[in-house]
Order: structure tokens, then C-alpha cells, then sequence
């Protein structure tokens, strides 16, 4: 996942409204949203490679969701794959604080996590090391830290506070063109994250299409103040709409 815009406990009806794309290579299997078979309380895509996931939900109401952090120096092999990360908790029944504190973070190579419950959530990397519990308010998450001011968590978190602002509901399909925004950020705004001008303009938009890597799926989740959850996710096959999955239910 590159992308994770979010509002949290600043509108009305919604305690939490995410709209998140996952970029990954177009060859690494995954499998569409779904209430899993060997643990039918998650609902979540899944990377087949691994078995992990990138973001989920559970008919309790655990929410997780994890970005890579864009460093090429730090080290891959030997590591744990990221994604176990969120399934791990969304399979635990520890509280997110506590659960993060089990983590052993040399055993990852560099990564986000959002991990959290129908009351409390938190942010954390494993190259700070700090839980932070989410404020009130519109947040964006790319590849580096929580409100790192790139173009596309900029842009993401002003279009989606611009509209949600007013608005007493949200429309999941508004959300998913929000997160469909191809273009290219300038050359003087771009981050330099050691993959070369060429790659970080690539990178740069929200919604990313390459020959071989680009934007495979993209997460609506709307949760409100009574804990109802509606999920939606888009899937993408290099580029184009391949298919939709929306699910609505009541943490338990």
C-alpha cells in the first residue's frame, strides 16, 4: 500500500473515512477482498506470495493497514514479510497499543503501520520506534512518515477533507475517483528517496500506471459513530477497472 489518506474523529457521522490505493508489481499474485476461510472474522485482500495483507478489517472492529517506507539502503533479506504485520493483529485479541509493543522492529525491513479498534488509533514505523496515538483530523500516509508533506499526501488530504467538509454523507465512488488522480507531481516538489528523477516523478501521483507496477487495488472504508463499516475496494489490472467488492456490516 503507497497511499493512505484518512479522516479520523472529525466528521459527524463517520468516526473514520479511509481512502487508500496499494501500488505494488503487477506479477506478485494477490487475491480480491474477502472474508477469509482459514480466519472468517477478517476481511482484507491478500498477498499470495506471503498470505499477509495490506489492509483489513475485522467483524469486531480492528482496523490495520501498512505502507513500505521508500528507502533502497535498507535491508530486505532475512526479514519478516510486512504484511504479516497486519494480519497478525487483526487476528490477535490484544489491544493496539499492547500489541505493538511485541513487535520486534530490526525484523522488518522499513515500515508504517496504522493499527487500531471501534475507539482508539495508533501510528507507528520501525525506524522511529515511537507509538503515536491519531488525533483528531485528515492524515496522510505515503512512504515515509505520517503527514510527510509529499504532493500526493498533500493533495490527498485536501480532497478528501475538501469533501467531506459539509457533507453529511460520503460516497464511496466519489472516494475511489479521488484516489484515481494520475498526475505527475512537478520536478521541484518531488522527494528525493535515493530511486533516481526518473522514478520519483513515476511515483509522484496518486494513482500510478507502469508497464510492470502501478496501482492494483483501492480501499473505501467508512465507519461511523455506531460502528457500522462499509468496505469497498476496486480492483485494477494495469491500470483499468477489473472489478468491485463492497461489503456492509456491524462490529460485534
Amino acid at each position: 500500500m503507497c497511499l493512505i489518506n484518512f479522516q479520523y474523529k472529525q466528521h459527524p457521522k463517520y468516526k473514520l473515512v479511509v481512502a487508500a490505493n496499494r501500488d505494488e508489481f503487477y506479477g506478485r499474485p494477490a487475491q480480491e477482498a474477502h472474508f477469509w476461510e482459514d480466519q472468517p472474522d477478517i476481511l482484507a485482500g491478500r498477498d499470495l506470495l506471503q498470505m499477509g495483507t495490506w489492509l483489513g478489517v475485522t467483524k469486531s472492529g480492528r482496523f490495520a493497514a501498512l505502507t513500505n517506507f521508500r528507502d533502497p539502503s535498507l535491508p530486505e533479506k532475512g526479514k519478516i514479510s510486512r504484511g504479516a504485520l497486519v494480519k497478525d493483529f487483526l487476528a490477535s485479541d490484544l489491544a493496539p497499543q499492547a500489541f505493538l509493543k511485541t513487535l520486534k522492529p530490526d525484523g522488518y525491513t522499513g515500515f508504517n503501520v496504522l493499527l487500531g479498534d471501534t475507539e482508539k488509533l495508533f501510528y507507528y514505523n520501525n525506524l522511529e520506534q515511537e507509538i503515536i496515538e491519531v488525533t483528531a483530523g485528515t492524515h496522510g500516509l505515503s512512504n515515509h512518515f505520517l503527514n510527510t508533506p509529499w504532493p500526493k499526501v498533500e493533495k490527498g488530504k485536501s480532497r478528501l477533507a475538501n469533501y467531506l467538509n459539509g457533507r453529511t454523507e460520503a460516497d464511496p465512488d466519489d472516494l475511489f475517483e479521488i484516489l484515481r488522480d494520475a498526475e505527475q507531481a512537478a520536478d521541484p516538489h518531488l522527494p528525493v528517496t535515493g530511486v533516481g528523477l526518473e522514478f520519483e516523478r513515476i511515483l509522484s501521483p496518486i494513482f500510478i500506471r507502469t508497464p510492470d507496477y502501478g496501482t492494483r487495488s483501492a480501499t473505501v472504508l467508512l465507519v461511523d459513530h455506531d460502528n457500522n463499516f462499509t468496505f469497498a475496494e476496486r480492483v485494477y489490472e494495469k491500470g483499468e477497472f477489473a472489478s468491485q467488492q463492497v461489503f456492509d456490516f456491524s462490529a460485534l
